[in-house]
């Protein structure tokens, strides 16, 4: 394993912005990864991990330390009762397996459609959408400790899974890197259509009883709709999908949000394990900021408010500084404040 120094990180992920990294490397094996920790150990370095990179906004001097980009492979199905377990490595591009289990009438990954980046970091963000969160499904994660340099598998309930969260993202950030996950499906089972958007597409298209390829069609047109399907023609191409998670209050306060928009209507959803959850794009919008509003070089894209597109010309700082501004406007004008989605990687 030889690093490489001061290589740019922005044509690494999906923003293209951000600067170099100190070291870096890209790990073919799960032996590579263990040897580029040694590294980093023995010269008392930071270690990241970059995965696809469409979830990470890297500062404009770089980060220090170690970049490991996970290019591990490997994808492997046994059965298990009624069910299969779909196990892929780290660094298997997500949406490709989603194809792979949908194609072979595996149910439980096909809302999931269309959501750029690798496999190892579906469990750390709880990657969701649609009405499906990959923690429906996941039975394993395979990690790797920074601590010791051991490798463990863990539960589901040691992974302290939460609404786009887990206890890789926040419980203990930058402990463990995930070497690869282990799905439970339901072969033959049937599509899960429990988003009015899915169910409207889906009407719309004469299938009231959609299989799991009509599902994926489905999802994968409505991602495209809103540039959230990479697509090297579209002008909002430069982002990290949703820059903001939904917000999660309490009924009350949903009911205070609501009567500050002077809207009873105002979307509004329950949250998985209590609460309210609002939405971030209408509190952004209803805040003064339309889609496709320019500030500089970065702006909203023109098909989704969630997303903060990057174009030529921007820097880190002003993707973070708009963002700020987003934040800003909608807790001065609702009170609410919004959680920012992707890492942010700096000095």
């Amino acid at each position: 394993m030889t690093p490489r120094a001061n290589v740019p990180l922005g044509p690494y992920t999906t923003l293209g912005v951000g600067g170099p990294a100190r070291w870096f490397v890209e790990a073919a094996d799960e032996v590579a990864v263990s040897e580029a920790l040694a590294w980093a150990r023995a010269r008392g370095l930071a270690l990241r991990v970059l995965g696809g990179g469409s979830n990470v906004v890297v500062a404009d001097a770089g980060v220090g330390g170690l970049v490991v980009r996970l290019a591990t492979r490997g994808v492997e199905a046994r059965a298990r009762g009624d069910a299969v377990e779909l196990t892929a490595a780290a660094g298997e591009a997500w949406d490709p397996l989603v194809a792979h289990a949908v194609a072979r009438g595996w149910a439980g990954l096909e809302c999931l459609s269309g959501i750029p980046g690798l496999v190892g970091a579906t469990p750390i963000q709880n990657v969701g959408a649609y009405g499906q969160e990959v923690s429906d499904t996941i039975r394993a994660v395979r990690v790797l400790d920074t601590r010791d340099g051991s490798v463990a598998t863990l539960d589901p309930a040691a992974c302290g899974f939460g609404y786009r969260d887990s206890r890789f993202r926040s419980g203990e950030p930058g402990r463990f890197v995930v070497l690869a996950v282990t799905y439970r499906l339901r072969p033959g089972g049937a599509p899960t259509v429990a988003y009015a958007d899915v169910a409207r597409a889906l009407q719309a298209r004469g299938l009231g009883t959609p299989s799991l390829g009509d599902v994926r069609e489905s999802v994968l047109a409505l991602r495209r709709a809103k540039s959230m399907v990479l697509d090297p023609a579209d002008p909002n191409r430069r982002s990290c999908g949703s820059f903001f998670t939904n917000p999660v209050v309490s009924a009350a306060e949903a009911a205070r949000v609501a009567a500050a928009a002077g809207d009873p209507a105002m979307p509004r959803w329950p949250a998985p394990g209590g609460g309210v959850k609002l939405s971030a794009a209408w509190l952004i919008e209803r805040a003064g900021f339309a889609r496709g509003r320019r500030d500089g070089p970065v702006g909203l894209s023109t098909r989704h408010t969630l997303a903060v597109v990057a174009h030529e010309g921007a820097r880190a700082a002003d993707v973070v500084a708009f963002a700020a501004r987003l934040a800003a406007a909608v807790e001065a004008r609702f009170g609410v404040r919004l959680t920012r989605e992707p890492v942010l990687w700096d000095a």
